[in-house]
């Protein structure tokens, strides 16, 4: 294994940490199957990973308490736990240590080592420091039940850089990958966060498992390149190969993903990748975003929907579903999407087609999205 340093801290994070969202599961009731978990967090432990990441949330709020459980046997000390408070479940100042309090209690610990605010957007952001987060996040730390102060990110560049600016956080985690270097954060959000003296966690490495295997074009391209590796390997040494990024969490749900990724963990280092085949990226980019079948750039333009409907949303989801051949995966999102923002709340009122740059008929679309990821149809061939 290999590690990075906090920037602002005396810690070496493996370079691969344990994200415990996607723990493998019993089919038939959803639970965690916590054998097969246990064995393959041990492992990643003995291996040297060091940082394992869980939520309030994650698989229906048990994944804090399986790992509060879990690491009792001698792990605990040689791990560091993070977690994050959840900002919509805060109503009123009395929540953060309400919900706080609770987490350790899952975690069966009094110290959670880096404490995360989850999801962070300017509005949240905004309603949490009205509740007094900031002092509240200092009176922790000086208390010693948090270690470190961080947030985990889904909005756009310029509340990045915001909320970077008003606190002094250790480390932050984005969404990042070859194909998200533009989005959210992005490849300035990761370089802004650097240049202030803060970890980069990276989660998505690999966009919700979209890029774990390669259509026949994006394969030709890869096919070019210097080195033999898998699209999974290409992915993760993308992120490996910037100094910016201090560790990538990987959601494993199963142990021979655990045994790959601590292989490819091995070989994790700066400049590992050659200019030559850098060059590549951009032309695998290029590629996928080829095979959307909806010419949708994510503009705006077309918002707000007199309705509702989060239209570059659904479509995005609709053009994922084909470029990563990801249906299963783009129509669980689907369902999780607020049911107000869903295309099935169009009315074909056609408000937004003068307003598209690109001319897309959009409530055609918009109609065919619902066919296909709210009633389970098939995509067109």
């Amino acid at each position: 294994m290999r590690y990075r340093k906090f920037p602002k801290i005396d810690f070496h994070a493996s370079v691969l940490g344990f994200g415990a969202m996607r723990l493998p599961v019993i089919k038939e009731s959803g639970d965690i199957d916590e054998k097969t978990a246990t064995e393959m967090i041990y492992h990643a432990i003995e291996n040297g990973v060091n940082y394992i990441d869980t939520a309030y949330p994650y698989h229906k709020k048990m994944s804090e308490p399986f790992v509060g459980r879990i690491l009792q046997n001698g792990y605990r000390d040689k791990v560091k736990i993070a977690t994050k408070l959840p900002p919509w479940e805060i109503k009123q100042e009395a929540d953060l240590d309400r919900i706080f309090d609770e987490q350790c209690k899952n975690l069966r610990t009094e110290r959670i080592d880096f404490y995360l605010l989850h999801a962070l957007n300017k509005k949240e952001w905004e309603k949490l420091k009205e509740l007094h987060i900031i002092e509240w996040l200092d009176n922790k730390v000086k208390e010693g039940r948090i270690g470190e102060p961080g947030f985990s990110f889904h909005a756009d560049y310029p509340a990045f850089t915001t909320i970077i600016d008003e606190y002094d956080w250790t480390f932050c985690q984005i969404q990042y990958n070859y194909m998200d270097i533009d989005r959210q954060a992005g490849t300035k959000g990761l370089r802004y966060a650097a240049s202030k003296g803060l970890a980069v966690i990276v989660m998505e490495p690999l966009l919700g498992g979209k890029l774990v295997k390669a259509p026949p074009t994006v394969q030709k391209i890869w096919d070019y390149a210097r080195e033999t590796y898998k699209p999974v390997e290409w992915a993760l040494y993308w992120l490996w190969n910037q100094p910016e990024v201090t560790l990538v969490l990987s959601g494993m749900s199963a142990p021979e993903q655990v045994e790959e990724n601590l292989h490819y963990a091995d070989s994790a280092k700066v400049g590992m990748i050659s200019l030559e085949d850098l060059a590549l990226f951009d032309s695998v980019r290029d590629a996928y975003i080829k095979l959307s079948p909806i010419p949708c750039t994510e503009c705006g333009y077309c918002m707000p929907c007199p309705q509702g409907v989060a239209i570059p949303w659904n479509l995005g989801l609709y053009n994922e579903g084909v470029m990563y051949d990801a249906a299963p995966a783009v129509r669980i999102q689907y369902k999780f999407m607020p049911d107000k923002l869903k295309a099935d709340k169009c009315t074909a009122c056609d408000a937004c087609l003068e307003k598209c740059p690109q001319q897309i008929e959009i409530s055609k679309w918009i109609a065919r999205v619902q066919r296909v990821l709210g009633e389970g149809a098939d995509y067109p061939g």
